[in-house]
């Protein structure tokens, strides 16, 4: 690493939050705002929501970019970059598979709300109160009249009992990753955070050479691959292991080296 950094990208679940965290370290917050006086922008890059990212970084909210719902949406200080969205015929095809599978709940992500129907109680409750996000409980999900943008399968038994079907049976029509061990998220066809990361770095004005990402799982691949610094995760898969520079237990640690340098 060198002075020449200007975006850090990090992944969240995994990645900056360990072991099923759901709040940062003491102290992540002041690195991400050294980072930003030293001209450094640090960038959230994750599945979840927009409002989510928002609360979980709230000391440095203002100061960092988020590309939210696995690339579909992205901000810079509270300027929309871009937004991806899907045809609603093929949503709402989407959501009534999801809807007839037992032990599947439907997750539709709204640009500021996640829409919710569920066939259980304590879905909402753990999307309200556990995951954190804005939640709208609806009587018929099907009559959001917002665009759609990413459609998510979340099974509480584990998505590895599904994740099979709905690979087989949208793969072809939408970009299908699991992202984490209950949740698999459908977005359109390209989208991943290899786009987002590409969209940011335009918006930015920052070339391959001057990022630096981290992360630990199959959708972080895109993302990796795309920037002149991939590190992965001591936890991460594989894949992703395979493709990178570097290993590091967490991601405060590469930030702490890269203030260190500059």
């Amino acid at each position: 690493m060198s002075g020449r950094i200007r975006l850090v990208a990090s992944d969240l679940d995994g990645t900056l939050l360990l072991n099923g965290a759901q709040s940062l370290q003491p102290g992540t917050c002041e690195l991400i705002h050294r980072l930003t006086r030293k001209g450094i922008c640090f960038l959230a890059a994750s599945g979840r929501q927009y409002a989510n990212l928002q609360r979980l970084f709230a000391p440095v909210r203002n100061e960092i970019a988020y590309m939210c719902e696995n690339g579909c949406l992205s901000f810079f200080q509270g300027e929309m970059i871009y937004r991806e969205t899907m045809s609603r015929s093929l949503g709402q095809e989407i959501m009534q598979a999801i809807w007839e599978r037992e032990g599947c709940e439907i997750l539709l992500s709204g640009v500021h709300t996640s829409y919710l129907q569920p066939k259980k109680m304590s879905y909402y409750y753990h999307m309200r109160d556990v995951v954190k996000n804005n939640v709208t409980l609806v009587p018929d999900i099907f009559q959001v009249q917002e665009e759609y943008m990413k459609i998510s399968v979340y099974e509480e038994q584990g998505i590895e009992h599904s994740a099979p079907y709905w690979r087989e049976r949208f793969g072809e029509r939408l970009t299908v990753v699991t992202s984490g061990n209950e949740w698999l998220d459908m977005m359109p066809k390209g989208v991943n955070k290899g786009l987002g990361m590409r969209k940011i770095m335009e918006f930015l004005e920052v070339s391959p050479d001057e990022c630096l990402a981290l992360g630990d799982n199959y959708n972080d691949i895109e993302m990796l691959e795309l920037v002149g610094h991939p590190i992965a995760m001591k936890n991460a898969v594989p894949a992703v292991k395979a493709i990178c520079e570097r290993e590091t237990d967490t991601v405060e640690h590469v930030l702490e080296e890269l203030l260190a340098v500059m």
